[in-house]
């Protein structure tokens, strides 16, 4: 078990499904005990050959989307996008947060793949896997450039964040909620500031999100809470109280997901348990357990975001009452409007076709 280091989400930096390498440390008599001081972030640059991802899966509400960045810098110990570092020979673990890339050429291909005359619009998700707003967004601005372009093509657009950096990009959300081309969800996993610096270190706290939250509210751009992850015995008991105080800032919409442990995610989960809540460690994997038919995960289409049996059918029930009680979903989902697309005029050599 490796120690935590302060401001990650896990010192645990262990080998991926599909490294190439293989590191074994060894006592040489020099080591000695001292405080681990956290690693920097490592920002590189990638050059994209393709940039937006097609779904297929029943259990997601959107067929395409973007991720700008590989890698998230805030760290939250349950990310379910961690195991993608193994693909390009990295750790799942601390090189996750700490060794990030930013798509420098993102806009210019949304762009090109925007203007081909065989492209049909449909809503283009932001944050499938990790955060389009995580901390490097302030200076690398490749979400922004994408939501330039998208405003520009009258494109409808998707975005999952837990941060209020998306507040700064009110310019362009408000012109396009004007035109029903936007929908955001802020995810709020716990109301609790102790249990968020640890679970989630360096994503922003609990009342930054209402703020978000209350700030596109009153901008007029569609707003919606994701109470995400719930993890049994130790934040499902807050699932009410996050719904209100979401809805009490203007979202109008709610959804939830059941805790997720995919791959190399189960054991870093279960490692953080025994260092941070080690007395409620047993008892938070047994409930786990019982709502992923006896396994710390189920990634069968239908069960995976939701979980099964009588735990599980408790959760959403309690989620379904609290929506109501607090007049979340009466609306199930934004029509989000795709016959505004156009490609403008100049780009790829097409016409405008406003005025056919």
């Amino acid at each position: 078990m490796q120690s935590p280091i302060k401001g990650r989400g896990t010192g645990d930096n262990r080998e991926g499904r599909f490294e190439s390498r293989h590191v074994e440390a060894t006592e040489d008599g020099w080591w000695r005990e001292e405080e681990i001081r956290a690693p920097a972030t490592e920002i590189r640059a990638e050059v994209a050959r393709s940039i937006i991802s097609h779904n297929s899966s029943p259990d997601i509400p959107f067929n395409q989307s973007i991720n700008p960045y590989r890698g998230c810098e805030h760290g939250c110990i349950y990310c379910y996008a961690r195991p993608t570092h193994a693909y390009i020979n990295l750790s799942a673990g601390l090189d996750f947060e700490t060794k990030l890339f930013y798509k420098t050429n993102a806009a210019e291909l949304l762009e090109s793949e925007l203007s081909k005359r065989n492209y049909r619009p449909d809503t283009i998700h932001l944050g499938a896997s990790t955060d389009p707003y995580q901390p490097i967004e302030r200076e690398r601005r490749v979400t922004r450039q994408l939501l330039e372009v998208l405003w520009r093509f009258r494109h409808p657009v998707t975005i999952i964040t837990k941060s209020h950096l998306v507040l700064r990009d009110l310019d362009l959300l408000q012109e396009m909620a004007k035109e029903r081309l936007c929908y955001i969800m802020v995810s709020l996993t716990t109301l609790d500031d102790e249990l968020k610096r640890g679970l989630e270190p360096r994503a922003p706290s609990p009342s930054a999100r209402l703020k978000a939250i209350a700030g596109l509210a009153k901008a007029s751009v569609p707003v919606g809470v994701l109470a995400a992850p719930m993890i049994p015995a130790l934040n499902d008991h807050e699932l009410e109280k996050i719904l209100e105080a979401a809805a009490g800032a203007g979202a109008d919409v709610a959804g939830y997901v059941l805790l997720r442990l995919p791959y190399e995610v189960k054991d870093l989960f279960e490692s953080w348990l025994r260092t941070h809540v080690p007395l409620r460690a047993e008892h938070v994997l047994s409930r786990i357990r019982a709502m992923r038919g006896g396994e710390l995960n189920d990634p069968r289409f239908g069960a995976r975001f939701k979980g099964h049996g009588v735990e599980a059918q408790l959760l959403a029930q309690r989620f379904d009452i609290a929506c109501r009680r607090f007049k979340l979903n009466r609306r199930r989902q934004l029509d989000l409007n795709t016959k505004a697309f156009r490609v403008p005029a100049g780009v790829g050599g097409q016409l405008s076709l406003d005025g056919l």
